[in-house]
């Protein structure tokens, strides 16, 4: 299955699945059965115009007027949701950019467009084939509109970054851990983590020595207080300047 890498503005790499033909369909047949309800709805609407005008035309007229939001259906609830549906709200799933930017209007007037072939023409046929060899999974107006469908469901959890929780009430205890850079802590927290959890106490040791190098500090607290604290108070003053 293809991923797609976003970069954050903290620096930090995060990889979305692109979601394949299965969970596109399934989103697609949600949005189609509230359409339906929506036409049932209009057709009653047109019943009870019909008892108010008896001219045909006005009648015809009102209806379609009624109707006219769900064929625009898709390019509303893309733009207004940031790149979801319904359907895709359900399933947990997003259009975005190639680039993992969110999509702009004109991105989606342009899928929105080739609906037309990808979808209606061709009874989805071009859709679903194009979607199926197509290395991101793109149907033709995703091809055209240089934009991907991405799974929402797996998201990144704090201890996958560089980041640590951080209370707003937090007081810091090194103000220098500005010195260090985000590639210093990232490899100080993912050595500090792996050593907790092997309970390899001796490269913490070292560890902890090599920081209190780079920060000129000499604390009393225990290694993993120590380090402990220089992660969640570079987090403080990186995320408060």
């Amino acid at each position: 299955m293809s991923n797609l890498q976003i970069n954050t503005t903290q620096n930090v790499n995060i990889d979305y699945k692109i979601v394949g033909i299965g969970e596109r369909i399934i989103a697609f047949l949600i949005d189609a059965f509230l359409l339906y309800l929506y036409a049932t709805l209009v057709q009653y609407i047109g019943a009870v115009i019909g008892y108010v005008f008896d001219d045909s035309w006005t009648k015809m007229g009102l209806t379609s007027l009624i109707f006219l939001p769900a064929m625009f259906y898709s390019l509303l609830m893309h733009s207004l949701f940031n790149g979801r549906t319904v359907g895709k709200m359900f399933m947990k799933i997003r259009v975005v950019r190639v680039d993992g930017t969110p999509v702009h209007w004109s991105n989606l007037l342009v899928r929105w467009m080739l609906r037309l072939i990808d979808i209606w023409l061709f009874f989805g046929s071009v859709g679903i084939l194009t979607i199926l060899f197509t290395d991101k999974n793109q149907r033709l107006g995703d091809a055209a509109a240089g934009t991907v469908v991405i799974s929402t469901k797996n998201k990144v959890k704090v201890s996958h970054t560089i980041l640590e929780e951080v209370e707003e009430s937090y007081t810091p205890t090194f103000s220098n851990v500005t010195l260090l850079t985000d590639k210093d802590v990232r490899l100080i927290k993912e050595t500090y983590h792996i050593a907790v959890k092997s309970g390899d106490y001796k490269t913490m040791k070292v560890l902890r020595d090599k920081v209190e190098s780079l920060l000129s500090t000499n604390s009393e607290l225990y290694d993993t207080q120590y380090l402990d604290t220089v992660l969640k108070d570079y987090n403080f003053y990186t995320q408060n300047s």
